[in-house]
């Protein structure tokens, strides 16, 4: 998906028309005109004309990881556009760049302007690509930037070589982390701090990140129910009509009123109970910082908001790109730590959760 031939497109990067022509943007990407971008473009209008992407593959071939990739690449390719990036390396991407614009999906549009100058000149594959906006993005949580490296991809890439080096007993794997230092480094005082471990063979260990407070819930009484209080005996019958209506959602049975708040109802815990400003945020197992093996599934993600003080055992909400983010930190990092993660609550399993209703199915 990153070689594109040279016949002639229809005019995609153009304002579409009210009414899309989704036979004509189909026989496009069945003849894989044009280029990826216009690939992605023509993607995305037909998923917004309601194709699903497996539909879009079953008439065009396009794989839906493909559609995508393509996708949000192009997406990535437009923001360079707009960032005034070089157009002898708008060129040299829209060609075969697909896989390494779709790596540099989270960065701000600066840093893609940045790491796509930095990746035609070193001509990076999209694994290098990877490894480069995850630097980018671990280097511009420091406040001030580490000594003897500044913010070029280069040094950034050699910084996180340097600490790796410095975390290895193994020495093979240790010159190799030191030559891959001196490959990227752009300035001369970070080619000093890698060099100086040539014959400071001091090892700084690395930690390992400590495991995730995981729970699944078993028994049917693990899962409460949150019920609205009328309030106490005597009560008027416009105190039971103004209780308002409740919608129990999802696996979790999160409650949500006609007012303004939702609430979820969690069991007492004593990790829960001592909590002091605990907050609740779903999420997906495949998504933890350390995903949870087998089949992905929905968690629930319980923060103490009053928690902010590092701690090199637990994982901390902060913010990252202008989202909310779970982090853990071998070393007190230079930013603000919003909460700990306190539990995170697997959903209980169920074969048949009709049977739990009926209690006579499971009689008989």
């Amino acid at each position: 998906m990153t070689e594109t031939p040279q016949e002639s497109s229809p005019s995609l990067s153009s304002t579409p028309e009210p009414a899309i022509d989704t036979a004509q943007l189909v026989q496009f990407l069945r003849r894989k005109q044009g280029n990826w971008v216009e690939w992605g473009e023509a993607c995305a209008q037909l998923q917004k004309s309601g194709y699903s992407p497996q539909q879009i593959f079953e008439e065009t071939g396009f794989e839906p990881i493909q559609q995508n990739q393509v996708i949000v690449a192009a997406q990535v390719f437009s923001s360079l556009v707009k960032g005034n990036l070089a157009e002898e390396i708008l060129s040299y991407f829209q060609h075969k760049g697909s896989d390494i614009l779709y790596e540099f999906r989270i960065l701000t549009q600066p840093e893609r302007v940045i790491a796509s100058e930095f990746a035609n000149q070193r001509k990076l594959d999209a694994d290098e690509a990877r490894e480069l906006t995850k630097a980018m993005k671990e280097f511009s949580r420091f406040s001030i930037s580490p000594e003897g490296f500044s913010n070029h991809p280069g040094d950034v890439l050699a910084y996180q070589a340097w600490k790796s080096a410095r975390q290895q007993n193994d020495l093979q794997q240790r010159s190799r982390l030191i030559a891959k230092g001196l490959k990227y480094a752009q300035s001369q005082t970070a080619r000093e701090k890698i060099e100086q471990l040539l014959t400071d063979f001091s090892v700084s260990p690395k930690r390992s990140a400590p495991r995730l407070p995981i729970y699944r819930l078993e028994a049917e009484e693990d899962i409460p129910r949150l019920i609205p209080v009328v309030g106490e005996f005597p009560i008027t019958l416009s105190d039971l009509n103004a209780v308002p209506l409740m919608e129990e959602i999802g696996k979790f049975r999160i409650v949500k009123s006609s007012g303004n708040a939702a609430w979820v109802a969690v069991t007492g815990w004593q990790v829960v109970i001592n909590a002091e400003d605990p907050v609740a945020i779903l999420g997906n197992s495949a998504n933890l910082p350390n995903p949870l093996p087998n089949k992905s599934e929905p968690v629930l993600i319980i923060i103490d908001r009053a928690q902010r003080e590092w701690d090199t055992d637990a994982y901390f909400l902060v913010e990252s790109s202008e989202h909310l983010d779970l982090q853990w930190f071998d070393e007190n990092p230079p930013i603000s730590l919003l909460g700990k993660l306190i539990l995170v609550v697997r959903p209980q399993k169920v074969l048949d959760e009709d049977q739990i209703r009926d209690v006579w199915q499971m009689d008989e």
